[in-house]
């Protein structure tokens, strides 16, 4: 490993509010979260990367005529190796959410405010942190005048935040030369606090929208009606059963088992006297991959189906999401290895592959049987108010990347 590349990353703490401030300020919302789309941003990232000596820069732009230039714009920067037929690839997107209530942020969520080691800003950890920090090795490398082993790539994609179809799945589909047989993919976009988490694999995720139809009527006279809120009481205690039925763990996942929860809950009647004649729940299921969402699907409908006969209500069944997991990332990988290796190195701690309840845009690599990694130094706090990204993580996250480009064991 090169020192000086880890030194120059090592001093790069304005650079990364530099960049920070820049990226902030430009609200890159997709047009699901009644955005404009991510050209600007992808247009301040393009010219960042066409100024750096070496390194090719191409669009793929997935067509839209949802947003105002009719495209989601992809990026892929590459600076070629000693070896041009591998290329490390760090992917990060350029799409953020909504602030949300503007009274739950201490500051305008798209002006950068710098507190010690701390940057808040919507969009600072998911997912400029990730762009910030392989950006910081590829400048490092340009600046040094260094030749990789093999060739180090950005792929900065639209789209993440809303499913990834005019992001990297367009790119999987519609540019599979992108994605070389030999090629390493590392994807910045969650993580833990000690660094310790290398995501390899994800549960399968059911969302499941329960509609429980009784007969309304006056709460004193109950044998008129049907209660449907009594029945939908009645199903979701039976529906722990779940548990039972899918029993199966697995140490790779924390929690190791299958999970099944009640979740949202929506408005009956609007009174104390009324029995409700219709009531409304979701449940929220993550499922071991060893599973079948079919088999959950129908071990919830024959639930149900105790449910009508015991209590004489109708219920309908709403799949809002349904998700089968993809084949893991191999634990024994060359991505997860090296992974591994500098992430120790660099953090001096203990990371482990893990799997996780919540979905990534891996699943869109692991599809396609391409291994891959999230992995980052995250607090994590995307999504909330007043998120914000660690200043030395995300130069020790640049780092790791480094070393992962440099190891050739």
């Amino acid at each position: 490993m090169r020192d000086d590349i880890l030194r120059y990353i090592k001093e790069q703490r304005e650079t990364v509010i530099s960049l920070q401030r820049d990226l902030t300020a430009i609200p890159a919302l997709g047009p699901d979260n009644g955005g404009a789309g991510e050209r600007e941003k992808a247009d301040y990232a393009v010219d960042l990367l066409e100024k750096l000596p070496g390194v090719s820069v191409r669009q793929f732009n997935a067509p839209d005529p949802r947003v105002p230039c009719g495209h989601r714009p992809n990026i892929a920067a590459v600076l070629p190796g000693a070896d041009t037929s591998k290329t490390l690839w760090i992917i990060s997107h350029l799409d953020i959410v909504p602030p949300g209530d503007p009274s739950l942020w201490q500051s305008d969520p798209y002006v950068l405010r710098v507190d010690g080691d701390d940057v808040f800003g919507r969009g600072v950890e998911d997912n400029n942190q990730g762009l910030v920090s392989s950006y910081l090795a590829l400048l490092a490398l340009c600046d040094a005048g260094v030749t990789p082993p093999v060739n180090y790539g950005l792929m900065i994609v639209a789209d993440e935040e809303t499913g990834s179809r005019y992001g990297l799945e367009y790119l999987v589909d519609n540019h599979p030369e992108l994605f070389g047989p030999r090629d390493l993919f590392l994807i910045p976009d969650f993580g833990l606090p000690t660094s310790e988490l290398v995501e390899v694999a994800e549960k399968s995720i059911f969302w499941l929208k329960i509609t429980v139809h009784g007969k309304q009527c006056h709460a004193s006279t109950p044998d008129e009606g049907i209660n449907s809120l009594a029945a939908a009481s009645l199903l979701i205690v039976r529906l722990h059963k779940l548990g039972e039925l899918f029993p199966k763990t697995d140490s790779l996942f924390k929690p190791a088992n299958s999970t099944f929860e009640p979740t949202k809950k929506e408005a009956n009647v609007e009174n104390v006297n009324t029995i409700p004649g219709r009531d409304i729940f979701s449940m929220d299921c993550r499922v071991l991959p060893d599973y079948k969402l079919d088999d959950v699907f129908a071990a919830i409908r024959a639930i149900g189906d105790e449910v009508e006969s015991i209590t004489g209500v109708r219920i309908e069944y709403e799949v809002v999401q349904a998700n089968q997991a993809k084949p893991a990332t191999p634990v024994n990988s060359e991505i997860v290895q090296k992974t591994l290796k500098a992430v120790k190195e660099v953090y001096n701690n203990n990371p482990n592959p893990w799997g996780i309840g919540g979905g990534t845009v891996a699943a869109v690599l692991r599809a396609k049987n391409i291994p891959a990694v999230v992995w980052a130094t995250w607090t994590p706090n995307a999504h909330q108010p007043n998120e914000r990204a660690s200043i030395s993580k995300t130069i020790g996250d640049a780092q790791v990347m480094a070393r992962i480009l440099f190891d050739e064991s």
